[in-house]
């Protein structure tokens, strides 16, 4: 197990390095055709900001996109802090602050910065469906997501598919609109206008895969926390049958919760955020075999 999370974090950082590399190629492409290479270092900075930005600030958008409210002490929903709780001391986490999303759609998300500033969420459809070993499984899966610092990582990387996405619209909007083309070469604006028109898809195709990537990391770190992926596995499963669309969906935070939270079951592969569920029971049901 240990192998296949370090295997895992190692195919994450080659994927974070091209994804860098697709906005400095964006940024070289922008001051080659137009022949400033201020507009690179525009381009690197703005990068860069705006992944700063959404550093200090993601975690908190995503409570209020999801509706979430918090649980202020154990009193307000014992069985929820509990598990948390028990899980934190366990791994010697800090605990998180905990939220409940009034939603009957089974799911669960973790975000934040780092452990120290950590925020776990259930929905009251997950509580329902869940036993207490399911439970604890799901939320163990959310805070492996914190312990392995993926809250980090996916706030950054999403403010850098937003950039980039921005950088490429302001680019095609003055290629066509503005600017005196006279001492531009063509055969350079045609390949810079495609590899602008391709960037931010390809940037959000690193993301999903930086996405899904994490997932299997989380699972495993999950597993290896309870010493019980059968009932991770089982909770799984739940989700898979009993999953249904978010009644407050953002595709922009699709990637934090467990299962996608958009269309269950119906987004094709390639543009999920998450891996299929089979595939995942699969691999907990190796993992458990271990044990």
């Amino acid at each position: 197990m240990y192998r296949a999370i370090a295997k895992n974090k190692r195919n994450t950082a080659f994927t974070i390095l091209f994804f860098l590399l697709i906005v400095g190629g964006l940024g070289w492409l922008a001051g080659a055709i137009y022949r400033s290479w201020t507009i690179t270092i525009f381009v690197v900075l703005f990068s860069a900001g705006y992944a700063l930005l959404q550093y200090f600030t993601a975690d908190k958008q995503a409570i209020a996109m999801s509706g979430a409210i918090e649980l202020r002490s154990k009193a307000d929903h014992p069985r929820l802090w509990r598990i948390v709780e028990n899980l934190a001391i366990t791994t010697g986490t800090p605990m998180p602050k905990v939220y409940l999303v009034n939603d009957p759609a089974p799911n669960a998300f973790a975000t934040g910065r780092d452990p120290q500033h950590a925020s776990v969420a259930a929905t009251t459809g997950l509580l329902e469906i869940m036993d207490d070993a399911e439970l604890e499984g799901v939320m163990a899966h959310e805070l492996g997501h914190v312990r392995n610092y993926d809250i980090r990582l996916s706030m950054i990387v999403f403010g850098l598919v937003v950039a980039v996405g921005f950088i490429a619209d302001i680019f095609v909007r003055m290629a066509f609109f503005g600017g005196n083309r006279n001492n531009q070469n063509p055969v350079l604006l045609v390949v810079g206008l495609v590899a602008m028109l391709i960037a931010p898809l390809v940037a959000t195709l690193v993301q999903l895969a930086v996405s899904r990537q994490r997932e299997y990391l989380a699972d495993a770190t999950g597993a290896l926390t309870t010493r019980h992926p059968e009932a991770l596995a089982r909770a799984l499963l739940k989700l898979e049958q009993y999953g249904r669309p978010m009644q407050k969906q953002n595709s922009s935070m699709a990637h934090l919760w467990i299962a996608d939270p958009l269309k269950p079951g119906v987004i094709d592969r390639l543009f999920a955020t998450h891996p299929p569920i089979p595939q995942r029971v699969e691999r907990l049901h190796e993992m458990g075999g271990s044990f």
